[in-house]
């Protein structure tokens, strides 16, 4: 017998712009690559056939699990590689996969995927996202990624399909059949977070969120569903009290995952109940967790209790893992009378990420409380020129300067708001009845 041989199964549209990255770093390994076609508008099928892909249409109807599942049936070989169109094979995926498919009493293997993030301070579940260290050059320029964990390499088997209309995975059919998937040495490269414009991400975020909670209608005791569509409601939907009452019920239907109490406790935190937040926070801790996102949250919840020393440790525990955490280190230094130590933290945190824009906030508030008048307003009317600054950034820097006897600035500062947010009313008053409005006082 020769040696097993491997097909790549795909389900694309419009990824005219990604498509020949992906299709390069399979190409040396692909016996066959099947993609199914959801309604692509642009050149995405003629790339993927000049790569020699055979190219199906797959009618769209909002589930994924059913999509990828159509392509499945039109694979012939031996054993099945999924890929996404924004995501590219490691280099050294072409020596290490041909041996795995040797070994007779494994039907299917875990791959680690290195999502690709443009900011140091993401997180995937309870884990920080790492830094990048540039193992493909297609990364260069993003300084981290997150890590998460699909089985995407398996045996073709009529038993072994995917599942679940949104986030559809084959590892629970494996799981039911008995089979150990363990986790293969390559990794996958994901750049959909960082080359998506932010339009499509929107609309991508809320697609998952309307399958998400059709998965959790099919699956009412699935405490996984609960979590994803929880993660969903607190950094998509940005509802907390909604994503609070999902993570809530995750846990009483599994309550030994660390992570459900973890996010109930972050749940908590946006809806400024920290005391709630730390009793949750602890009995993840309890449960052997230690995540950056735990020590993270646990000092912030702290921090707003007033207990800056105990704030410190955690933000200590969490190892230098973000410019975010560095900075709030910081802030609670200064709140310990530590004004030099922690003013200089945050600075630094600054420098590492001069495009965060939390980081001006927090530096301007440490600075202002370490008697700075000077760094605190450097600080807020930076923070006019980076991200998209709201209207009370600039009613604070206004207000900084108002402070400073800098009534001048004050003025300016508010009449640029303006032209931002002719409307609101906290700016108007600013300007047209500055006695009747509070830029006398933080």
């Amino acid at each position: 017998m020769g040696q097993p041989s491997l097909g790549v199964s795909m389900i694309v549209k419009n990824a005219e712009a990604t498509l020949a990255r992906c299709l390069e770093s399979v190409l040396p390994l692909a016996d066959e690559i099947v993609i199914g076609d959801t309604g692509s508008t642009d050149t995405t099928v003629s790339i993927a056939r000049r790569y020699g892909a055979r190219v199906i249409d797959v009618p769209w109807e909002n589930d994924f699990a059913r999509a990828r599942n159509r392509v499945l049936a039109e694979g012939r070989c031996d054993w099945v590689l999924v890929m996404d169109g924004d995501e590219m094979l490691d280099h050294e995926a072409r020596l290490l996969i041909p041996p795995l498919l040797e070994i007779k009493e494994i039907f299917g293997y875990a791959v680690c995927h290195w999502n690709y993030v443009r900011e140091r301070h993401g997180r995937a579940g309870a884990d920080a996202a790492l830094p990048n260290p540039m193992r493909v050059e297609e990364s260069r320029g993003y300084p981290a990624y997150l890590t998460s964990v699909n089985t995407r390499l398996f045996r073709r088997s009529p038993e072994i399909y995917f599942e679940h209309p949104v986030h559809e995975t084959v590892a629970e059919r494996l799981e039911s059949l008995g089979r150990k998937t363990p986790l293969a040495p390559f990794v996958i490269h994901h750049f959909g977070y960082v080359e998506d414009s932010k339009l499509v991400r929107e609309g991508k975020n809320e697609l998952y969120h309307q399958l998400g909670q059709r998965k959790l209608r099919a699956n009412p005791g699935d405490a996984h569903a609960c979590f994803e569509l929880g993660k969903s409601e607190l950094e998509h939907r940005h509802d907390a009290a909604a994503a609070l009452r999902l993570f809530e019920r995750a846990y009483e239907l599994n309550p030994s995952r660390a992570d459900l109490w973890i996010f109930a406790g972050v749940s908590l935190l946006r809806l400024a109940r920290p005391q709630e937040a730390i009793a949750r926070l602890q009995h993840a801790r309890l449960l052997g967790s230690r995540s950056a996102v735990l020590y993270e949250a646990m000092g912030d919840a702290l921090y707003h209790c007033g207990e800056f020393g105990l704030a410190c440790a955690e933000y200590e525990q969490c190892g230098g893992v973000s410019p975010l955490v560095e900075s709030k280190y910081g802030a609670a230094e200064v709140r310990m009378g530590q004004t030099v130590r922690g003013v200089e933290r945050m600075r630094d945190a600054v420098a590492k990420a001069p495009e965060y824009a939390e980081l001006y906030d927090i530096l301007a508030a440490g600075a202002w409380m370490a008697g700075d008048r000077t760094l605190a307003i450097e600080a807020a009317r930076m923070r006019l020129s980076v991200g998209s600054p709201s209207a009370d950034n600039f009613l604070l820097a206004a207000k900084l300067c108002s402070l400073s006897d800098r009534g001048g600035e004050a003025h300016a500062i508010v009449t640029m708001g303006l032209t931002r947010f002719p409307q609101d009313a906290g700016l108007r008053s600013a300007l047209h009845e500055p006695e009747k409005h509070p830029l006398t006082s933080l």
